[in-house]
């Protein structure tokens, strides 16, 4: 098992390099990873995983240009928590509050829960802009094997009706966590209030130093109505055409859970209904966010195409959301959008 999980990230890390400097070189589709996006004014920018993590920007959410990347050299305090680090940032995402942009990052070990999540601050977003400046504030969470069952990858963030931040976060292990943020965003509260929030079954005598089995990760809530929806993505990424990631979803009209999903079973229980999975054509959809934009809920996603060597791809379409409350989306979306570099 550990020697599967190291191969994902090595594959993983070797495909978003090459397939970066191979195709968006020729000006073809945003080839992306766990994207997120914010929208200020008339633009939207997207943040994904990549070296110092991606940063593009649109003005249609189908014409990006690349904007390099928000770090330009990695911190000096990643090197101690992951001493083999080559850069590549993971599952980033992007907030704003106080007047400021947060981009929360991850980084790990292969096939380890040797990881932490950082999150770094800028006034603009705007390159051109002389207040354009990211600066670091180091980690906001570790994880150490044999001291933690979780992981501290994939952070998503959400205020809720109370007026309170939340940081959801974790992959495989133990599942998926939820944690209260201080007022800075960049620290945890005190004292500390942690919930469970999402799983897939694992038995207690699996080793802790083990990832496997409980393939769930990449999560994130979105507020809408009287629910807080939880989606996360099931099973593996980062192995082109025989990556095997779904969306699965749960609501609950409190942040913290319970998240039920259609048959009413607890998404801490290993429930969860399918949003999202592929086809012949794509594989492994997943790792998504979630936004109203302009009154219409945007889905964004990576797919890997089997008609271009298994390229994760961005992907952003439409929910529709049905009487019920439940999201739904429709999987010609999926083949009619095409991002498109600048």
């Amino acid at each position: 098992m550990k020697n599967r999980f190291q191969f994902k990230w090595l594959w993983f890390l070797l495909s978003i390099t090459l397939f970066s400097i191979n195709f968006q070189s020729n000006a073809q589709e945003v080839i992306a990873h766990d994207p997120v996006m914010t929208q200020v004014g008339n633009k939207y920018y997207l943040f994904t995983t990549g070296l110092g993590i991606s940063f593009y920007e649109s003005t249609d959410m189908v014409n990006w240009q690349p904007n390099g990347s928000v770090f330009k050299s990695s911190p000096a305090w990643i090197k101690q928590v992951v001493p083999n680090f080559d850069g590549h940032m993971w599952a980033p995402d992007v907030y704003q509050a106080n007047g400021l942009f947060y981009v929360y990052y991850s980084i790990s070990a292969f096939g380890k829960n040797t990881s932490a999540i950082g999150v770094v601050t800028n006034k603009t977003l705007d390159p051109k802009s002389s207040e354009f400046n990211w600066v670091d504030h180091g980690i906001v969470i570790r994880s150490i094997p044999n001291r933690d069952l979780w992981n501290a990858i994939d952070p998503a963030i959400i205020k809720d009706d109370k007026g309170d931040t939340w940081m959801s976060f974790g992959s495989f292990w133990s599942g998926i966590k939820l944690v209260k943020l201080d007022d800075s965003l960049t620290r945890l509260a005190q004292p500390q209030v942690w919930h469970s929030i999402a799983k897939r079954d694992r038995s207690i005598y699996t080793d802790d130093l083990d990832a496997y089995p409980g393939a769930i990760e990449a999560p994130f809530i979105f507020k809408r109505g009287e629910y807080y929806y939880q989606f996360v993505s099931w099973d593996f990424c980062c192995r082109g055409t025989e990556s095997t990631y779904k969306v699965v979803v749960g609501r609950s009209k409190q942040v913290e859970g319970p998240y039920l999903d259609k048959a009413g079973l607890s998404m801490a229980k290993g429930g969860g209904s399918i949003v999202l999975q592929g086809d012949k054509r794509w594989f492994g959809l997943g790792h998504n966010s979630i936004y109203d934009v302009d009154g219409i809920t945007k889905l964004v996603f990576h797919a890997y195409d089997a008609k271009d060597n298994g390229v994760p791809k961005l992907k952003i379409i439409d929910v529709d959301w049905q009487a019920d409350g439940w999201p739904q989306v429709n999987s010609q979306d999926i083949v009619k959008y095409r991002s498109n570099i600048k």
